[in-house]
């Protein structure tokens, strides 16, 4: 404890000051970073961030750092242009793997935009830093305004305590989040690997890019027999089949697992834009309006798992060239 205070009161001195001090004036993060501990990391790389100071941040010396999965070095990017921190902040953690990450709001040329952000720590440094930025219209649904508008926030089912009798391990959390991929890719309705079913309560509920991609209100005065994908819950869409248009989804990774919240944060990469019109499960042909070039999302997407179902679904995915390879790798064979 007392070097944690030490190390917080430093913190709070170099944001206070604005100064520049040299990578080694910063003391080490605890071994042991707990949860506060780790959240405290976060913040306190939101302040450096914003102010255009990565020497502020207890790094290790061979640091990995990526921006929409390009490799460059701290500092560079949007490290030059973010203007401060936004109304949004949905963290996420994992103390037993030493992982941190965000979903949230930063402001850059006046306007909000999406962030999504973990990083990695070791030996008391923080040795991997993974970014991704969506601004508003971008590609596909999203309302940035909405998401960082006062008051916003996630709902707090995400942050409830599963007594440790009820806590799925940790592989198992993951097979659920990896299933969701495995149902999402060539979707046919027919279920996970053909198995007629998807991990999902019956009040699943999804998030991309700040706008609700499920059950969104109809229109006064459309047919209910009418196809509309957003009106739909989740498992409503993969019964359905309306996803067949993602051909691929590589790149798995889950680097980030909270089992004491029932949390699964996934990165991957989503290959679309190669096929446009199919057939619905119940037989009626559907087609797609824009998904006519080849393309990818770079995804980081997090789960809510209850009782072994997926409850909850929040993404961030900017557009990516298509066939993206990840520098970090991952499960792109499965």
């Amino acid at each position: 404890m007392r070097v944690f205070s030490t190390f917080s009161a430093a913190v709070s001195a170099a944001v206070a000051s604005f100064a520049i001090p040299a990578l080694a004036s910063i003391g080490p993060i605890p071994l042991n970073c707990d949860r506060a501990c780790l959240e405290g990391v976060m913040n306190q790389y939101l302040a450096a961030l914003a102010a255009h100071d990565p020497k502020r941040l207890p790094v290790s010396s061979d640091v990995r750092y990526t921006e929409n999965d390009q490799l460059m070095e701290l500092g560079d990017g949007h490290w030059k242009t973010i203007e401060g921190v936004g109304n949004y902040k949905h963290l996420f953690v994992d103390p037993e793997f030493g992982q941190v990450a965000i979903m949230g709001t930063m402001r850059e040329g006046g306007t909000p935009i999406l962030m999504s952000l973990r990083l990695r720590i070791q030996l008391g440094r923080i040795t991997e830093i993974e970014s991704m930025y969506f601004a508003p219209g971008g590609p596909g649904p999203n309302n940035v305004p909405a998401m960082d508008a006062p008051g916003y926030k996630a709902e707090d089912m995400w942050f409830k305590s599963i007594p440790p009798a009820q806590r799925l391990s940790r592989q198992e959390m993951i097979s659920i989040a990896d299933a969701y991929f495995s149902g999402l890719e060539h979707n046919d309705g027919k279920g996970v690997n053909g198995t007629g079913t998807y991990p999902f309560t019956n009040d699943c509920d999804r998030i991309e890019n700040g706008s609700h991609t499920t059950n969104v209100p109809r229109p006064p005065n459309e047919p209910k027999d009418a196809i509309n994908v957003f009106a739909l819950d989740c498992m409503g869409q993969f019964k359905q089949g309306l996803y067949f248009v993602v051909q691929s989804i590589h790149e798995r990774r889950f680097p980030l697992v909270d089992a004491e919240r029932g949390v699964v944060w996934a990165n991957v990469v989503f290959d679309q834009g190669t096929v446009n019109s199919g057939i619905l499960a119940d037989g009626r042909p559907y087609s797609y309006r824009g998904f006519n070039r080849p393309s990818s999302i770079l995804v980081s997407e997090a789960f809510l798992i209850e009782n072994g179902k997926i409850r909850r679904v929040e993404m961030i995915g900017p557009g990516a060239f298509y066939h993206l390879r990840s520098p970090w790798g991952g499960l792109t064979g499965h």
